[in-house]
Order: structure tokens, then C-alpha cells, then sequence
């Protein structure tokens, strides 16, 4: 989803709704004109971050047009049984693992068609996903450069699991956003870390660009300031496996939780 607030603003009441809302409903929430409304609706309507309902007219005329935002859950027993085929006798290959697990369930996602074409698509895109999956992602402002993002998760819905087993946990989390990112056209070009715990409560994600800043095909984030570098294409995608890139063990926290 492109970095719109009266997308996310749409998207966050819509979250929050029992029922379907209309256009004129949200618009009168949220005090756009509806045409305005309606096109931020249908930019949701195909990313897949919202679905359309048809409604019982108002008196006499034509069904009116719902929306209700998509919502997605943890899998837990499908996530089990990836983990289950996956972990291995250590924590290193535990770890990396992991990492394969996760990408295993992003290639299982439906997800939308949005490419990545800069750093901030990648953050964007990310945390879209942590936040359909309940990890209340909040984007960390002081540490944003042109090079990399950090997203804070607030919260994980495995949190406890994660301060015994956080190298299955979280390396089934960092799997899964690189897999999504690069489902978008970011492979070879943003990086995903994930730092688990970096406060008692909270972890963070890092995206970072991986082509080094004096190649001229250098891709970033769109800056405060306006700046914008481009990503460009990348090469040719490959099956979810354990790619080399995936071997090395998340960042652990500096002190054992």
C-alpha cells in the first residue's frame, strides 16, 4: 500500500467496524468528499486489503456497496506443521530452519500486486503484513536513513514462545517477510533482520538496501526531504528454499531474556 494516511485511516476504521461500511458512511467519518472515498476504496479493493459486500439499499434504489477490511490469523497448525518438518538438532539449524519455515508460509500467502520499487514500498509492504497478522507495527521515525527502515512490533502473538524458542519464532517471522518482499520484486535488493527483544516487550525490524551506495542502480527510501532513489529490477525469481542468504542466525538480543 502506497505511504497514504487517508488510505491507512480508511483501512484502520474499517478494521475497527462491526459491519461493512459504505462510502458515504466513511465519508462522512472521516470528512472526505466520497468521490475521494471511493477511489482511495477501490486502490484498497486491489491491493486485497479490503473486500466488497453488497448491501440492501437505503428505501428505493440500488444495493449499496460494502467494505470490510481483510483480516488475517496467525495459522497455528499449519505454521506447526511447517516448523515440524523444518527444525533441526541446534540452535544454529534451528535458526536457519526457521528462516525456510517462514519462507514456506510467505509463499503460501495471498498477497497483493504492489511492487517494490523503493525502500519505503518494502516498509510499506511490511507492515501491512505484521499488522494483518497482529504485531501493531509502528514505523521508528529516528532511526530511518536513505539506506535502511526499522519497523517496531509492539506486539507478537507468540511473544511468550518467543523468549524460550526465539530462534524458531522469530526466524519463522524474518522468513516470512523476506519471502513476501521478495514475492514483490525486492529479492537481491532489501534485506530483512529481525531483532528479537530488543526492549523486554518490544522487537524490531530492519530493512536495509544490499547494493552498495556508489552503484549507480543504488535503490532507497524516499527521504523527509523529498529524495527518492529507485529500485530497479532485479533478476529472476527462485523457488522458496533455503537460500544462502537465510544461514546465518538472526541477530539474538544483546542480553539473554
Amino acid at each position: 500500500m502506497s505511504d497514504s494516511w487517508p488510505r491507512r485511516r480508511l483501512l484502520a476504521i474499517l478494521r475497527g467496524a462491526t459491519e461493512p461500511l459504505d462510502a458515504q458512511e466513511l465519508a462522512r467519518i472521516t470528512g472526505q468528499h466520497v468521490t475521494t472515498v471511493r477511489f482511495h476504496l477501490d486502490v484498497l479493493t486491489r491491493e486485497s486489503l479490503v473486500r466488497q459486500f453488497q448491501q440492501p439499499p437505503r428505501g428505493r434504489g440500488r444495493p449499496r456497496i460494502g467494505y470490510r477490511a481483510v483480516q488475517r490469523s496467525v495459522g497455528y497448525q499449519e505454521l506447526a506443521q511447517v516448523l515440524a518438518d523444518h527444525l533441526g538438532p541446534d540452535p544454529v539449524s534451528r535458526s536457519a530452519a526457521a528462516v525456510a519455515a517462514g519462507r514456506a508460509w510467505g509463499a503460501r500467502m495471498d498477497v497483493g500486486a504492489q511492487p517494490v520499487e523503493t525502500l519505503a514500498d518494502a516498509r510499506d509492504i511490511t507492515m501491512t503484513l505484521m499488522s494483518e497478522l497482529g504485531f501493531a507495527p509502528e514505523k521508528d521515525p529516528v532511526g530511518e536513513t536513505p539506506e535502511h527502515v526499522q519497523i517496531n512490533l509492539t506486539a507478537c502473538p507468540l511473544r511468550e514462545l518467543a523468549r524460550s524458542h526465539s530462534e524458531v519464532v522469530c526466524g519463522v517471522h524474518m522468513g516470512l517477510m523476506r519471502e513476501v518482499l521478495e514475492r514483490h520484486g525486492a529479492r537481491g535488493r532489501v534485506d530483512v533482520q529481525l531483532h528479537p527483544f530488543a526492549e523486554p516487550d518490544l522487537c524490531t525490524a530492519r530493512l536495509e538496501l544490499t547494493l552498495g551506495a556508489e552503484n549507480p542502480a543504488h535503490a532507497a527510501v524516499a527521504t523527509e526531504a523529498g529524495e527518492e532513489r529507485v529500485i530497479t529490477p532485479s533478476g529472476p525469481r527462485v523457488p522458496p528454499q533455503l537460500r544462502d542468504t537465510d544461514t546465518d542466525v538472526f541477530e539474538q538480543p544483546a542480553q539473554q531474556r
